[in-house]
């Protein structure tokens, strides 16, 4: 048990952690884009939706609390990785070169995680965990898409939800060990299209339930 131990808590297991927890974040950004849609069809195909998933009894908060964890550790693992490298590197140099393929949505990932992990408890606090006596959800989401400011907050984190994901995914599939000259150029075009969906499908409810109030 203790080589387990020990390769998990390596920085290559820390990297696996961070590919599995960063994909499952794909697959259920996905799904609530999904569900976030009916917003589009009106105020009662979108509260119908909200009462489906209610219906699920206990199995939402569990999945709920699981997804949180997940992205805890996430992004703790993140910071981690990026404390170790800049130990291992604490003098920069003099010029930053692009070497090794590196972008912007590869440099700023760390920068990225901390705003959106900031963000996730932000969007907790402001459309989960508040009293939901007497109204229905899209009342919520109207009240909160009601102020420009809450509007321009969520356009902006999309911008990074998109970067974020653009290097994310690809690198994920990469540290799984599926990089290959013949599959690696079509992950990585995947990964652009997501970030771009989660980007602008995200990004435009705020603005569309603004525009109708």
């Amino acid at each position: 048990m203790n080589w387990l131990f020990n390769t998990l808590w390596s920085s290559i297991g820390k990297k696996l952690f961070m590919a599995l927890t960063g994909l499952c974040f794909c697959g259920f950004l996905t799904t609530h884009l999904i569900g976030n849609l009916t917003l589009y069809a009106g105020k009662d195909a979108f509260n119908s939706y909200a009462e489906h998933l209610h219906s699920l009894g206990p199995i939402i908060p569990i999945a709920e609390m699981g997804l949180l964890l997940l992205f805890v550790i996430h992004v703790l693992t993140g910071l981690t990785l990026f404390y170790k490298n800049f130990r291992a590197r604490p003098t920069r140099y003099a010029v930053n070169k692009n070497a090794g393929g590196r972008t912007i949505a590869s440099f700023t990932m760390p920068y990225t995680g901390v705003i959106l992990f900031s963000f996730i408890l932000f969007h907790l606090l402001q459309l989960h965990f508040i009293d939901k006596t007497g109204t229905t959800i899209y009342e919520i989401v109207s009240d909160t898409f009601s102020q420009k400011s809450n509007v321009a907050i969520y356009c902006i984190v999309m911008i990074f939800v998109g970067l974020h994901v653009s290097h994310g995914f690809w690198s994920a599939f990469q540290t799984l060990g599926a990089d290959h000259v013949k599959y690696t150029p079509f992950i990585k075009k995947l990964s652009l299209l997501l970030s771009i969906i989660f980007g602008v499908g995200f990004g435009l409810i705020p603005i569309y339930i603004s525009s109708i109030l």
